[in-house]
């Protein structure tokens, strides 16, 4: 038991110390991905240091066995939260609510906190926008719930206080190019500034006025003043929505809902005005009023027709300016709901619009309808997968700085991993990461083909893509996934670029990054240290993929003497101790012919490999005038040596020719030869069994030069 106890509790050590460990990696990681972005934010040499608050939670102190946890917790470990086996640590929401401090800077572009207060001021807008008129118009307000009424008022009346005093005298601006985060400057900006001036308006202390007129809702008329709160609102709130246009209908919805219940309240207004059920015209009183006058508004702003005609005077110029407001507002609302949905289906419509004049181009030219169809799927895959035909349309229009931030957050992940960039100028990476081009391949296209000259590095974003080999060129050698590099050390092969060894399919739909080596070469003129390394590094790569066989470990040419199998360790063990008790018997000898072996397989290996070997057979025809004889030489086998540079061979045309001695009449199988005086060269006349013919064999001997590697 105490065995193991002590292995378990070393395993709760070495989990815990490996929970610490990923801690600090991942804090390491995100130093780094930071320090990408803005490298002003840290030096090189600097180290994330880990917070000993946010340690505590990674791993718990483990108990001695048997015992209470050694030493006291720290303050801000005492509270903890247990749930089925694991133990979380958790803070009250009173001591967070204690610790809070509120910023003494906001920003009003991307801080969300603002944005929720924007939505708290712009309710309260609206209690005042919306049931002002009801309570003016209907009789819903009475002495009974009057007290309700002022409580929800004035708690409006405390968000729009609040907003003045501590929201509005914090917000950030821009003065000649400078954001400006000082407490009094941002408060001195804010008191020029005509939206303060609205905002004291809208806060004028009319209820006052409420001793001596009664409860009125129009004395606070002003409190809808705050409309600039309401428009900041639909700013912040369309840039951080993925959906804008869904926010802007429901808005413009509201815009007509607005008028409709605004043009209710004056109808009720009239009609208690001119009496209730005093004419055809105007409400009976019967129903509920509200619904009954708003449907009256909706038939009278629409002009459905059907309403009954007006008898007095006030009720036909009331009507006239109704029918001219309805047709006015309803036309503008027609407009812009047509402006909304325009703008929320403008891609789509560019879409359309683009595989129309395809089709149409395409039927034009009667283009094969296996073609037309692999366009169309193309067409719908890319707008489904991306939302759009061409990404760099989008990316044009921002920044330079900008465009490198997405880049970087999008591809650099992929393209750093690429062996042949690691270690150039970070600098030249982020510029090459903007050339990146997307593409998308359809299943079975041929990214690039065997024998063509590369061009192009390729990256896998999405999707698959196989490599094809083999005898009959089908066979799938490789299949490469999400984040494969392929094609790289085409970029830096001199020549117009190396040709392609396999053919490269897409494996379904693959969105490739592209990079071309024109762009390349135009990013590498600024760095020359880096064009060298490239240079350097492609030469290894390259070197590396055509080695020969017989280095990989693969049966190379065939050796003239085939080498030997080793001696067994217990075979040359005897044989040593023959050697040295100076024996002179079997294993003796065998000794001595096992030196003489090695030493001629070194011999053959020396200077045999770098033979080569011409044998020509030779035609004798004769003449009918002078006796010449005519000489047909065909090549039959030549052995070449596997060096990567081999020095051609001496000509013997600068030696003396060699002398040979001919005989009137040769037999068969019968050798006549040659040396030249340097020994280099060693002809070989043999005769065949057919009159006309014989074999001419010429050996080349040359001396082996040792390569020397780059270091």
């Amino acid at each position: 038991e105490r065995v193991g106890s002590a292995t378990s509790l070393s395993s709760a050590v070495i989990n815990n110390r490996l929970q610490e460990l990923v801690k600090l990696f991942k804090e390491r990681t995100e130093k780094v991905k930071e320090k990408l972005i803005d490298p002003d934010v840290s030096s090189d040499d600097e180290s994330p240091a880990a917070s000993p608050t946010k340690r505590a939670p990674a791993a718990a102190p483990v108990p001695p066995p048997g015992g209470e946890p050694e030493g006291d917790k720290p303050a801000g470990d005492k509270h903890y939260c247990e749930m089925l086996c694991c133990t979380f640590k958790y803070r009250p929401w009173l001591d967070r609510l204690k610790n809070y401090h509120f910023p003494t800077s906001i920003d009003p572009l991307t801080n969300l906190m603002y944005v929720l207060w924007l939505f708290f001021v712009v309710m309260a807008w609206n209690w005042n926008c919306w049931l002002i008129p009801v309570r003016w118009a209907f009789p819903y307000q009475t002495p009974a719930n009057i007290h309700c009424w002022l409580l929800v008022d004035y708690l409006c009346d405390l968000v729009y206080l609040l907003d003045i005093l501590i929201f509005q005298t914090r917000l950030q601006f821009v003065r000649g190019g400078d954001i400006i985060t000082d407490k009094k400057a941002m408060k001195e900006n804010y008191l020029r500034s005509q939206r303060f001036k609205m905002d004291v308006v809208c806060l004028l202390p009319l209820d006052f006025f409420y001793f001596k007129v009664g409860v009125n809702p129009l004395l606070r008329f002003p409190r809808c003043l705050k409309y600039m709160a309401f428009f900041e609102f639909n700013n912040r709130l369309e840039a951080i929505l993925s959906k804008a246009y869904i926010y802007r209908v429901i808005r413009t919805t509201a815009y007509l809902l607005y008028s409709l219940h605004v043009n209710s309240c004056l109808y009720y207004w009239a009609s208690a005005y001119e009496g209730l059920g005093s004419t055809t015209w105007v409400y009976d009183g019967e129903g509920n009023s509200y619904i009954r006058c708003y449907y009256w508004a909706v038939k009278t702003l629409i002009t459905i027709g059907g309403l009954p005609d007006p008898k007095t005077l006030f009720e036909i110029v009331f009507q006239l300016l109704n029918y001219f407001t309805g047709v006015f507002a309803f036309s503008v609302m027609i407009g812009q709901m047509r402006d909304v949905v325009g703008a929320a289906t403008a891609g789509q419509t560019y879409y359309r619009s683009c595989m129309d004049s395809t089709i149409k181009y395409m039927n034009f030219y009667k283009i094969p309808k296996t073609v037309q169809n692999r366009v169309k799927t193309w067409y719908e895959y890319t707008w489904h997968s991306q939302g759009m035909l061409d990404e760099s349309e989008l990316l044009v229009q921002l920044p330079d700085k900008m465009r490198l931030d997405i880049a970087i957050d999008v591809n650099y992940n992929i393209v750093s991993k690429v062996a042949l960039f690691q270690g150039c100028d970070r600098q030249m990476i982020f510029d090459m990461l903007k050339r990146l081009r997307s593409v998308v391949y359809l299943p079975n296209d041929y990214v690039c083909k065997k024998g063509e000259i590369g061009r192009e590095m390729y990256i896998i974003q999405a999707g698959q893509v196989q490599v094809l080999g083999g005898p009959d060129g089908k066979t799938v050698l490789v299949t490469l996934k999400a984040g494969s590099v392929f094609g790289e050390i085409s970029l830096l092969a001199a020549g117009g670029g190396n040709r392609r060894t396999a053919n490269v399919v897409a494996h379904g739909f693959a969105n490739l990054f592209i990079l071309d080596k024109k762009d390349l070469n135009e990013i590498l003129v600024h760095y020359p240290e880096s064009q060298k390394l490239l240079r350097k590094k492609a030469k290894k790569m390259l070197k590396k993929n055509n080695k020969p066989k017989d280095e990989k470990g693969m049966p190379g040419d065939p050796l003239i003497i085939p080498p030997k199998a080793g001696t067994p360790k217990l075979f040359q063990a005897a044989l040593a101790a023959t050697g040295r008790m100076g024996g002179k018997g079997p294993l003796a000898q065998l000794r001595w012919r096992l030196k003489e072996l090695k030493a001629m397989q070194a011999t053959q290996v020396s200077a045999g490999r770098m033979a080569t070997w011409l044998c020509f057979v030779r035609s004798k025809t004769r003449a009918s005038a002078g006796g010449v004889r005519k000489l047909r030489c065909t090549h039959l086998y030549a052995l070449l040596s596997r060096r990567a540079d081999p020095i051609p061979p001496k000509s013997p045309v600068h030696q003396r020719s060699p002398v040979t001695s001919h005989k009137a009449r040769t037999h068969p199988g019968e050798e006549i030869f040659s040396k030249s005086s340097d020994s280099l060269v060693t002809t070989r006349v043999i005769s065949t069994a057919q009159e006309d013919e014989e074999i001419l064999a010429a050996e080349i001997l040359e001396k082996e030069e040792e390569e020397k590697e780059e270091k």
